[in-house]
């Protein structure tokens, strides 16, 4: 009889072998054999639940390594996740780039209405996901109502219970050592989640993490690339036009269309005709897309006599600066020593921190443009020094930034695209120098930038000092 028993249950084996999924494998009875079946039995439903899962997440990698933008990701991880864990709801929350706070980002059900919606936040410090987040270990809560008892002041626990969600797997993301957010599985019953859940999603959380986080990144570089778009539309639009308009009747002034002019010397004509023709070339420079993106800047260096480059640059301000009440002065020595430097791009700086002076300062206002060697001797350093408004010194280190606009507002209702600043300063890193400023709210700034005696010889990082 036992004989019998034993050939049945390596029959059941072996048709296992084949690819039976549903052997006859009979534990019945007391003794050893029995047991053996009973042991042998659990061992195959193991397995098969285990190929299950694995198929399944097999199945959710696949189609979420599909998805590009956030959205389609998590929407085909809701479909591929109901074959290896139970839930009525799904959402995801992502850790901004702060650290600080956590956010909704996504949800979805297929049975209630959410009350715990998208743009939800709370502060992650001192709360029980910073804990998870620590651990790198999914959380079962099986009784949220049992569990809001003990945390009445949880505001998230209370909308998720008013849809009906009565237990919760909570599941930290984490991918190459950053925490990217949480994923939220919850069940309409108590106690849906056991450690086996736990264990499944362990399999598959560093690939559906590094997944998110890609998806992530690939809508920010998209809103990037609107962004661009949008201010270079901007500028195109806002620039471009009227300074052609100018351009074109200085042209028509220049050769006599309306008469002769004595009355206005030809040299202001030459200088504003110059100063459009600059201007026009740094617009194109802006809208030079490759150029923008790729955050590179192309040289021409040549050697400049920097006290005949200061002159001409306060020539063509001095009488800017006395249309708009304010007085423009220089502060230079008498030689400044040469240096290898792209001429159009060095104007392109200056003219900027000087535009932005005279944008920023009020009728009165007096404006220093400044040059000297440095302490040391390696470099020039240029500044233009005004007694204007002042930065705010919570909002000095984004005003090299692209679009890094501050509070201030221009005193004669002039418009910015806000990347000046920035462009100067890979201008300036592009020749080896650094660009700073020095300010106090309400008593005016003043914006340097060093250019090494050697010339150009690799970029550096701006330093910002207050």
């Amino acid at each position: 009889m036992d004989d019998i028993r034993i050939r049945r249950l390596r029959e059941a084996l072996e048709a296992f072998e084949r690819g039976d999924e549903s052997p006859d494998i009979s534990g019945e009875g007391t003794d050893e054999i029995a047991r053996l079946g009973a042991a042998l039995g659990r061992f195959v439903r193991h397995h098969h639940r285990c190929s299950r899962e694995s198929e399944a997440i097999f199945q959710v990698t696949e189609r979420i390594n599909a998805g590009l933008v956030l959205e389609e990701v998590l929407e085909f991880v809701y479909d591929a996740f109901r074959a290896i864990i139970p839930y009525d709801r799904m959402g995801f929350a992502a850790l901004e780039e702060d650290g600080e706070t956590v956010r909704a980002v996504w949800a979805k059900s297929d049975t209630v209405e959410l009350q715990l919606e998208r743009g939800f936040s709370a502060p992650l410090r001192g709360s029980s996901l910073e804990d998870l987040l620590r651990s790198n270990r999914p959380r079962i809560i099986s009784d949220l109502e049992a569990y809001q008892a003990r945390h009445p002041d949880s505001e998230s626990t209370r909308k998720i219970l008013k849809e009906g969600i009565r237990s919760s797997l909570t599941c930290p993301l984490v991918t190459r050592g950053k925490p990217v957010g949480f994923l939220f599985f919850s069940s309409r019953e108590r106690e849906a989640y056991d450690g086996e859940h736990v264990q499944v999603f362990r399999r598959i959380a560093g690939q559906v993490a590094a997944t998110i986080e890609r998806s992530r990144l690939y809508e920010r570089l998209l809103e990037l690339s609107r962004t661009k778009d949008r201010f270079l539309g901007m500028a195109a639009h806002d620039l471009r036009h009227p300074l052609t308009v100018i351009k074109g009747n200085l042209g028509l002034l220049m050769g006599g269309a309306f008469g002769e002019a004595p009355e206005i010397p030809g040299k202001a004509f030459e200088r504003m005709d110059r100063a459009c023709r600059s201007m026009l070339a740094i617009i194109d420079d802006l809208l030079d897309v490759h150029a923008i993106e790729s955050g590179r800047v192309d040289l021409c260096p040549k050697r400049m006599d920097l006290r005949a480059f200061l002159e001409e640059a306060f020539e063509t301000w001095f009488d800017l600066a006395e249309g708009r009440g304010m007085v423009l002065k220089m502060r230079a020595p008498p030689s400044l020593p040469a240096v290898e430097a792209d001429p159009g791009r060095l104007r392109q700086v200056l003219d900027n921190l000087l535009s932005n002076a005279l944008k920023y300062s009020h009728p009165g206002a007096e404006i220093t443009l400044g040059a000297a060697e440095s302490p040391d001797k390696a470099a020039v350093q240029f500044s233009v020094e005004d007694s204007g408004q002042g930065i705010a010194a919570e909002e000095i280190p984004r005003v090299f930034q692209d679009f890094g606009r501050t509070s201030n507002r221009p005193t004669n209702g002039e418009r910015s695209t806000g990347l000046g600043l920035a462009i100067s300063r890979r201008i300036v890193e592009s020749h080896g120098g650094t660009i700073w400023v020095e300010s106090e709210f309400g008593r005016g700034s003043t914006f340097t930038f060093s250019l090494p005696l050697g010339g150009p010889s690799g970029s550096g990082d701006p330093s910002v000092r207050s």
